[in-house]
């Protein structure tokens, strides 16, 4: 299991219920939990999903040493768990992190939870929550906003202010994947674990993707990009092409991307749009993030 929750077991404001560290015996309880608000092309919790390795957001790994995760359960009151969320801080006094929250959707047991995280977070000037790794069995990568309406709304009237940080798409892979034309070198990529697809003219690379297997015949797209000079030329088309057709290979049923609203100009946001929805993605939901800041403290004679 995931390092456990350092905070005391402590009754929560609904009866009978209670907010405790959690233990081995409820990991089915969890997995169930975190199945419930599974996005299509993600799979399911595996028995893994709550050990150290796991917890940890790949993006964050990098990161100065964190403590160990932390992971509370809310229990009805024959000891079932009715919500679980799961946080992290680092020694260093950085930013707090709330990286997931399941309650079927419950708002008076969201609203506890997420009060329980501030609390044990308390030292923390800044709390980030949703922000994490590209689809995977990790999850979507932020919080679905339109299908987890009363989380999102739980966030906010514990403090939190979201935005947008991108959409979440998804397709499903026919059995027999139509053949795509080779036009790029093929390299195994360690990090995100995976395939890299090159795409050259002469010797000089002007598009690349990156796509990866994941649990269940389930496949994530990480990247694609035509350097600037080269796009509007069917340079990303031809890429994507093989890339899928390439994951097909592989035995994969369904594939997932996020595509970043944060970063790219607008015309290339639609462009990017226009280009999967073409290969048959579909929008699935918004993915926010959010942030928690407490007041500074008042300086003497201010």
């Amino acid at each position: 299991m995931c390092g456990q929750d350092s905070m005391a077991s402590s009754p929560s404001p609904d009866s009978g219920t209670t907010v405790r560290p959690v233990l081995p015996k409820d990991e089915a309880g969890v997995h169930e939990l975190i199945d419930a608000d599974r996005l299509p092309g993600q799979p399911r919790c595996a028995p893994e999903t709550l050990t150290p390795a796991w917890c940890v957001p790949v993006p964050l790994v990098s990161r100065a040493i964190p403590a160990w995760p932390q992971i509370s359960v809310l229990t009805d009151a024959g000891d079932r768990p009715r919500g679980t969320i799961a946080y992290l801080s680092w020694a260093d006094s950085g930013p707090g992190l709330i990286y997931w929250v399941h309650a079927y959707e419950h708002p008076p047991t969201l609203r506890t939870l997420i009060g329980h995280a501030l609390r044990a977070l308390g030292h923390c000037p800044r709390i980030e929550a949703f922000v994490g790794a590209p689809p995977g069995p990790q999850g979507p990568g932020g919080l679905p906003r339109t299908r987890r309406g009363a989380t999102h709304n739980a966030l906010v009237e514990t403090g939190f202010t979201g935005h947008c940080q991108g959409r979440y798409l998804h397709r499903r892979l026919p059995a027999e994947h139509p053949p795509a034309k080779p036009v790029a070198d093929v390299f195994p990529c360690d990090f995100p674990p995976g395939h890299r697809l090159i795409l050259r003219e002469a010797t000089e690379p002007v598009a690349e993707a990156v796509v990866g297997m994941g649990p269940e015949r389930t496949a994530t797209l990480y990247w694609i990009e035509t350097t600037p000079v080269r796009r509007r030329r069917g340079l990303g088309r031809r890429l994507l092409g093989q890339a899928l057709a390439l994951l097909a290979e592989q035995g994969a049923t369904e594939v997932a991307l996020v595509l970043d609203d944060a970063r790219p100009p607008m015309c290339e946001s639609q462009a990017a749009t226009r280009l999967f929805r073409s290969f048959g993605f579909t929008l699935v939901d918004e993915l926010w993030t959010y942030e928690h800041r407490r007041p500074e403290p008042l300086r003497p004679g201010a």
